[in-house]
């Protein structure tokens, strides 16, 4: 069974002095032009996520280090055993090599999410169902800015919206997985708090998408809420106050437009934004729980809860 393969590839990087996954393949490709080393999977082998299947891959690997135990043995190897081997091979000292590895995998991830940081920051025009009783069916408009943190580590959004109330701003980190792009925003002197839930981020990464969680700022009753959200790139930030809720039949096409943002066949777009933001969803596009409907059941545990106490 093949173990500590990210481990092994790392350590066999800093001995070959290999900066980037490119310049790894391609040592695969000087011992074996034919080799099965695939550089769309070798980001996945890095990570630990997964590991060569084909045993060819360790075979040349074997070769790639000069050693003359059999590929086998690299995949089955103890990592203590396998960097004792490749130390003694090419005369390197252990803590040295160890060294060169941790600080290469350290600038390759800084690399990387400085890449995915900069793929990601910029200014977007949101669009989401309200949340509000009194704009029920309607689509509200809101600004997302995304920024990379202090010393290129990290991400922040700002979320904002123009309601009839005043300006609502929220903010805060934000977390790129494989799987998802997540953030969780809140009100700085105040108590209004997002969550967004989106699919992962593509390049050129034009537009995101997925669901915004929140409670309803303007309205009677404080309900958990969920809606589908877009947020859609744009090449300057959206003037100074704009936003708020789109008229009743309004087009966001047209609205993108006058944001410097034009699409062909803006009506064929506008369903097929509309579809995307109602789902199948029947209540306006906002996945609410009325209020009663809780009470009704909490009603019922309550007075369980207060028998058993008593």
């Amino acid at each position: 069974m093949a173990q500590h393969i990210a481990q092994k590839l790392r350590l066999t990087s800093a001995l070959l002095g290999a900066v980037s996954r490119k310049d790894l393949a391609a040592a695969f490709r000087d011992v074996n032009p034919n080799t099965a080393f695939d550089l769309g999977r070798a980001d996945k082998w890095l990570q630990g996520r997964a590991q060569p299947r084909q045993l060819s891959v360790y075979d040349d690997w074997s070769k790639v280090l000069k050693l003359e135990q059999p590929g086998a043995w690299i995949a089955q190897s103890d990592l203590r055993g396998f960097t004792a081997a490749i130390c003694a091979r090419h005369g390197i000292d252990r803590t040295e090599l160890e060294r060169r590895a941790g600080a290469q995998f350290e600038a390759s991830s800084g690399h990387e999410e400085r890449g995915l940081g900069l793929a990601l920051a910029g200014t977007y025009a949101c669009y989401s169902h309200a949340l509000s009783p009194y704009y029920r069916g309607q689509l509200i408009r809101g600004s997302l800015s995304i920024e990379i943190g202090p010393g290129a580590h990290g991400l922040t959004a700002a979320y904002r919206e123009v309601l009839p109330t005043g300006q609502l701003l929220v903010g805060g980190p934000v977390t790129s997985t494989k799987r998802g792009l997540y953030a969780l925003l809140k009100e700085t002197g105040g108590d209004a708090h997002f969550f967004l839930c989106l699919f992962p981020q593509s390049r050129p990464g034009s537009v995101l998408g997925g669901y915004m969680c929140g409670g309803a700022i303007i309205g009677p009753e404080p309900q958990p809420s969920l809606t589908r959200i877009l947020i859609v790139r744009l090449r300057d930030p959206a003037p100074e106050g704009w936003g708020g809720y789109l008229p009743p039949g309004g087009s966001i096409a047209r609205d993108l437009a006058s944001l410097g943002l034009t699409v062909e066949q803006p009506e064929a777009v506008d369903r097929q934004l509309a579809q995307f933001l109602i789902g199948d969803s029947s209540d306006g596009g906002a996945n609410q729980i009325p209020p009663a409907e809780f009470r009704a059941i909490l009603d019922v545990f309550d007075r369980h809860w207060l028998r058993q106490s008593g």
